[in-house]
């Protein structure tokens, strides 16, 4: 990538202040996407994310407060089939911790602990930087999507984006949130803004995806999350590396990683 490309990626990920008009269209519903639809549409959304069924995802998280950078942590995400996650805390005031995630289970692992902790979905979501937020990286496995219109995004810089509005309703425990209302760029599928809902329906976060490219492909390359409980907050997760990657099913298992202080990945 060139250095002006480099330039440019930093000043979408600190300057960036991501804005839009949404201008509805097609209300009486002549053009709604069927159920199929809106299901291929998703699986493309994810595919720009992740795109791998079992990879290896490092992310550098940053947390901004008042628009000035307050802290930086490293993660380091396994994920394969059926909703299963690892997550390594890599930052040095996190060394060792670890979270687990099997399906709606989920388990957090302290260095100094001899035991996994058993969390809740809410209890995930906690912290500085969600490790929901960064473990989660599919839609289409834990919600189920519902076409509600076509709408014209204007961004800050101008430009005008054809896009398809999706709801998304969660179909599983440990969904990171009960529902979503997504924005998808009609015909690519590519995430533009994702408005990120509790089950008591507060909004709690408003999404927006950075395109990019990643080994020759378009991709999401970084997330920004503007906090919409505490306002004064952004944080701004970017994908250093995501390879195709498969490891041993022992260390999907709690009881081993409790008594492994140091893993062989």
């Amino acid at each position: 990538m060139s250095k002006l490309s480099h330039l440019f990626i930093l000043f979408v990920l600190v300057g960036f202040q991501p804005t839009a008009i949404a201008t509805t269209q097609n209300m009486d519903n002549t053009n709604s996407l069927t159920e199929a639809q809106v299901k291929q549409l998703v699986k493309k959304a994810d595919d720009f994310r992740l795109g791998e069924s079992s990879a290896k995802v490092v992310s550098e998280v940053k947390l901004y407060k008042n628009d000035e950078l307050d802290k930086t942590r490293q993660y380091t995400v396994y994920t394969r089939e059926d909703r299963e996650s690892l997550v390594l805390f890599n930052s040095k005031v996190e060394a060792g911790q670890k979270m687990l995630m099997l399906g709606d289970n989920y388990w957090l692992l302290m260095p100094k602990s001899r035991r996994p902790i058993r969390i809740t979905p809410m209890q995930k979501l906690l912290g500085e930087a969600s490790v929901g937020d960064i473990s989660t990286l599919t839609w289409s496995e834990d919600y189920q999507g519902k076409w509600i219109e076509s709408t014209t995004f204007e961004l800050a810089d101008g430009q005008a984006i054809q896009t398809e509005k999706i709801k998304l309703k969660a179909t599983t425990k440990g969904a990171s949130y009960f529902t979503i209302d997504l924005w998808l760029e009609q015909g690519t599928g590519f995430p533009i803004k994702a408005d990120l809902y509790l089950r008591s329906g507060k909004m709690a976060k408003e999404a927006w995806f950075i395109k990019g490219v990643r080994e020759g492909e378009t991709k999401v390359i970084s997330m920004v999350l503007n906090d919409q409980i505490q306002t004064n907050q952004k944080t701004v997760i970017e994908y250093k590396d995501i390879t195709p990657t498969e490891i041993d099913d022992k260390y999907y298992n709690p009881a081993y990683l409790s008594r492994t202080k140091q893993l062989d990945l």
